[in-house]
């Protein structure tokens, strides 16, 4: 049934949202920015510095992009105004349906506008590396892994990202005991940050015979994928590298062959592998931009100007600090403990239903 009333509200609700987005963008200042760069490319040797003009070109790109996106949602939110004008005058039924839909469809615009207009860190436009490791617990925890990994798997599906799986060990009984995947996609670092840390799983165990509630914890490790032309100077001599055959499904080819490759970074003792790739020059290829990833995260971290100047590795797993809490018994409830943000039904969680959650954490992240 159509309430007037819970209409005009919620687009008033729309257009306190889309003001503040517009506060957040700077509308004014992007489009001057634009003008600036588009001023750029009319100089004549604009075009004899290729890198940089693809730079350049790129940018223009996603400012107008980010624009085009804000002015559209906001012409939605006036339509609508103009839509529950006419209904104070006329209870046209048409109008109603109409405006229905386009209040839905609406509110999920804005929120992923939102969440675009709060991606604007350093790496958040790149891919993601993501690394699962379960904690103490031998089966239990080794499952929890591979649940959290089937999680992220339908999440990246729903959200029309792709994932690619980069090294993956077998449980010994079930479950895994590591996986590191790609997911690629426009900002899929950006949104997969806020899944950095540990998670913790409480159920009744399917391996106790005694059918006691158990709880694990797994880590989650997400950095961004940087580019091959990335101006990062590490020492060959700071690498050991070793290769062995390939333990994961791949075909006869890859596990009869050593193509999977180990890298050590040898002053912080980062370890990375990669086996999915039938060859091991690609292998080493990966691994070494999943090296230059942890590296990165791991200077920015230190604050050191090169990465020579680290010498230690920094754990981020503490198992006694979860960011999120997933209770299966003796009730059922998702909870993150950083934005206190909540919710009943794990199972649609557990099925990739993590947006809100992202959501949730990039706008107390940028505050």
């Amino acid at each position: 049934m159509f309430d007037l009333e819970e209409a005009e509200k919620q687009n008033q609700n729309q257009i306190n949202r889309i003001n503040e987005i517009e506060n957040s963008i700077n509308v004014s200042e992007v489009e001057s920015e634009i003008k600036n760069l588009e001023k750029e490319t009319e100089r004549q040797d604009f075009w004899s510095d290729t890198e940089n003009s693809k730079i350049v070109l790129s940018k223009i790109s996603d400012l107008k992009k980010k624009i085009e996106n804000y002015k559209n949602v906001e012409r939605d939110v006036n339509t609508i105004k103009e839509m529950l004008e006419l209904l104070r005058e006329s209870d046209d039924e048409q109008i109603k349906k109409e405006l229905e839909i386009l209040l839905n469809n609406t509110d999920s615009k804005i929120n992923s506008l939102e969440i675009s207009t709060l991606l604007s860190d350093k790496y958040d436009k790149n891919n993601a590396i993501v690394t699962i490791h379960p904690g103490a617990g031998g089966t239990e925890a080794q499952d929890w892994a591979e649940m959290l990994y089937r999680m992220y798997s339908r999440w990246s599906e729903a959200n029309n990202f792709k994932v690619q799986e980069l090294d993956y060990l077998d449980g010994e009984e079930a479950g895994l005991k590591s996986v590191t995947f790609l997911v690629s996609g426009d900002y899929a670092y950006g949104y997969l940050k806020s899944e950095h840390g540990v998670h913790r799983l409480v159920r009744i165990s399917p391996f106790d015979s005694g059918g006691r509630r158990h709880t694990s914890f797994a880590s989650v490790e997400v950095l961004p994928e940087v580019s091959e032309d990335t101006d990062v100077y590490i020492n060959p001599d700071d690498i050991k590298m070793d290769v062995y055959r390939a333990s994961g499904a791949g075909g006869q080819h890859i596990n009869k062959t050593s193509s999977a490759v180990r890298l050590t970074h040898i002053p912080t003792g980062i370890v990375v592998s990669c086996q999915t790739e039938r060859s091991q020059f690609q292998n080493r290829d990966t691994a070494m931009k999943m090296l230059k990833s942890k590296l990165i995260n791991l200077k920015e971290k230190e604050h050191k100007e090169k990465i020579e100047d680290l010498k230690g590795v920094q754990m981020d797993i503490a198992w006694g600090s979860q960011i999120r809490s997933y209770v299966f018994c003796p009730y059922t409830l998702v909870k993150d403990h950083r934005t206190g943000y909540e919710v009943g039904d794990v199972q649609k969680v557990m099925n990739g239903d993590l947006n809100n959650f992202i959501f949730e954490y990039l706008k107390q992240n940028i505050k």
